[in-house]
């Protein structure tokens, strides 16, 4: 779900503190970084992460499975434009 109305937006290089939790079709949970009640920080756009959130899924999930995640943006860091 997206917000409606949102004054700030992420960009590139922005450092980003979210919670998700990551779920299979089944339902069954697989990762969630509430479950260590600590965010997950990363920079948007400098391959850090690649399309389906690979930090925290290497070796916990099979190939081919359809992913679920729920997630949270809690803060963005402004990092100045280059």
């Amino acid at each position: 779900r997206r917000p409606e109305a949102c004054g700030v937006r992420s960009r590139r290089g922005d450092l980003l503190h979210m919670h998700y939790t990551g779920h299979l079709e089944d339902g069954s949970q697989f990762d969630s970084s509430l479950s260590r009640d600590q965010p997950f920080v990363f920079s948007l756009g400098t391959g850090q992460v690649i399309k389906g959130w690979d930090q925290g899924l290497l070796g916990r999930v099979q190939g081919g499975a359809v992913l679920i995640f729920e997630v949270e943006l809690l803060k963005i860091e402004r990092r100045p434009e280059l």
